[in-house]
């Protein structure tokens, strides 16, 4: 490991530097090897740090095990990618206060910025893991990825529904790589690894202690396009998910449950709220395919960068235009199979830049 690298994952193991701290650190010293070199006098003149955070860095600073840390990343074959790596989610760079190192096991890539989020109770009822199962087997199979909290429930429900559809899925931990939490999801640990990725903000040693998850939720939300809650209660952890989304201008859907039940109560307050009530995959499809932010800046404009058309996305957007196409129409143009087509334009559609029509019909909603 590189010494800056081995400096970011310095910096991360020191609790007193979050990521607000570490943008004011940042903009004065400019590097994090010039922040662990920095006395207590010298951390005082960045904005917010005063002389008990600056003693504490200080402390935390000379403590940190570094080297058993970084032992242990080349051990499990963790990777490690920092804000300023080409690497670092495109979404999740543009919330409040992203994480400024990211441990990870399996693989982002550009792709994932399609992305959906499904999280929910830990406690939910067959209904409920059904659905949760079902969402992320139909994400999956549209080409979304689908990210959740690795929790007991809803969220390993939803991990299950996308790796049973071959599909990508990510999910967030709020504990270090040493303790995979909860413990019965090593398996499923193994599976998300292979089928996409597993991603701490914590060092390696950190257990699941309950003031991390939910800064953990901030991070589901921050990767996603859109967060699907299915099933929730008044005090469940969904609902911060689902108001880390809200303020970052990221979609809120809400999946409708019985009145009389407690786990419903989240679900249906969100729905009072404003989200968006949705009975199946398509409504989330339909949704984000022309969804804007609250401060404007359209998420077509946020997607665009890193990812281009090719192959049969390319081919299928050349055969549209301002007239209506049926779905028959395009595979004939294209032949590459009905289940292709089907699958490029739900991509082409959260792209923004096809809409589906009544009668499987579709048109060009903006020229590349």
């Amino acid at each position: 490991m590189d010494k800056t690298k081995r400096a970011w994952v310095h910096l991360g193991m020191i609790r007193a530097i979050g990521p607000i701290r570490l943008k004011a650190l940042l903009g004065l010293f400019r590097s994090p090897e010039r922040i662990l070199k920095a006395s207590s006098e010298e951390l005082m003149k960045a904005k917010g740090i005063s002389a008990s955070v600056a003693a504490k860095i200080v402390a935390q600073r000379d403590e940190a095990p570094v080297d058993q840390e970084i032992g242990s990343i080349e051990k499990n074959n963790v990777t490690i990618i920092t804000i300023d790596d080409a690497a670092y989610p495109y979404l999740l760079k543009n919330i409040y206060d992203p994480p400024f190192i990211l441990y990870v096991k399996g693989a982002l890539i550009p792709e994932d910025i399609l992305s959906v989020a499904i999280v929910g109770t830990r406690n939910p009822t067959v209904y409920g893991k059904e659905q949760a199962e079902k969402f992320g087997y139909e994400l999956s199979m549209a080409g979304i990825t689908v990210v959740s909290g690795f929790a007991r429930g809803i969220d390993t429900a939803a991990h299950k529904g996308a790796i049973k559809a071959g599909g990508r899925t990510i999910a967030v931990l709020g504990s270090g790589f040493d303790h995979i939490y909860p413990p019965e999801n090593e398996r499923l640990f193994d599976e998300v690894c292979a089928r996409g990725a597993v991603i701490s903000e914590y060092p390696m040693c950190m257990g699941p202690l309950r003031q991390n998850f939910p800064l953990r939720n901030r991070i589901i939300s921050g990767l996603s396009r859109g967060v699907c809650v299915v099933e929730a209660g008044t005090r469940s952890g969904a609902l911060i998910t689902a108001a880390f989304a809200r303020d970052e201008g990221r979609e809120v859907f809400s999946l409708p449950g019985r009145v009389d039940s407690a786990n419903s109560r989240g679900t249906l307050s969100l729905i009072q709220e404003g989200a968006k009530l949705v009975q199946g995959v398509q409504d989330i499809i339909d949704e984000l395919g022309g969804v804007s932010s609250s401060n404007g800046d359209s998420f077509l404009k946020m997607a665009a960068p890193p990812v281009a058309l090719e192959g049969d996305e390319q081919k299928i957007f050349e055969c549209l235009g301002e007239s209506q196409v049926h779905i028959d129409d395009i595979d004939e143009q294209v032949r590459i199979g009905i289940n292709k087509v089907a699958h490029s334009l739900v991509r082409l559609q959260l792209r923004g830049l096809v809409k589906e029509l009544p009668g499987k019909k579709y048109i060009r909603v903006s020229c590349r």
